[in-house]
């Protein structure tokens, strides 16, 4: 349910009000009791985007876009041949069989 803001114009109470959207418009203040409350005009309620990603996705402009792609794959290939050199000095840490004699 929407929440409506009323102004008495006799006394100038304020108050916030639930009310449903087809509910008739209040007209009696609650602290003087007279027929002079109206309702307030309202800004709406805000859009919020909750999430992470959403702006990525949608709104970025196509230089940031290629920038992060070249960022992205330059890191990447700098980890693939981090991962290559540790798998070579693994291979060579390995001490050789001796060969047998026999």
């Amino acid at each position: 349910m929407p929440t409506y803001d009323y102004e008495c114009d006799a006394c100038g109470h304020t108050m916030e009000l639930f009310q449903g959207i087809n509910d008739p418009v209040e007209k009696k203040c609650p602290e003087c009791k007279k027929n002079k409350l109206k309702r307030l005009f309202g800004a709406g309620a805000a859009i919020v985007f909750k999430g992470s990603g959403f702006y990525q996705t949608d709104y970025r402009s196509e230089g940031y876009k290629k920038a992060a792609k070249a960022d992205k794959s330059s890191t990447s290939s700098s980890s693939k041949s981090e991962s290559k050199a540790s798998k070579s000095e693994s291979k060579a840490s390995k001490p050789a069989k001796p060969k047998s004699d026999s």
